[in-house]
């Protein structure tokens, strides 16, 4: 996004809008990899089964809850932004799990 200050408003309003529907039309037609995002939902499932093994309830409750609560809002995020189906809950997947590419 360019920013000229001599720009009037509404100019500047198009143009942002105009950039935005071109990068959620890029971030649509993008294939979505999600070799992290499963690499992450393992881990999670390996330390929510060690946590339910050594009877540690209330930290598998806590645990969870807190993703399923992130899962929640990145699935209303991607329907808010104006994607649906299986493309919308793939984002939310990824977005969620995806911090297991970091490992």
């Amino acid at each position: 996004m360019q920013f000229d200050e001599n720009e009037p408003q509404a100019v500047r309003e198009g143009r942002f809008a105009a950039e935005r529907t071109a990068r959620r039309a890029r971030r649509k037609a993008a294939k979505l990899d999600s070799r992290d995002a499963h690499l992450g939902a393992a881990i999670l499932v390996v330390a929510l089964t060690l946590l339910g093994w050594f009877g540690q309830w209330v930290a598998l409750a806590v645990v969870s809850g807190v993703f399923l609560l992130w899962f929640v809002a990145a699935l209303s995020w991607t329907y808010a932004d104006g994607d649906h189906g299986r493309h919308a809950l793939q984002r939310a997947y990824n977005l969620t799990f995806g911090w297991g590419g970091g490992f």
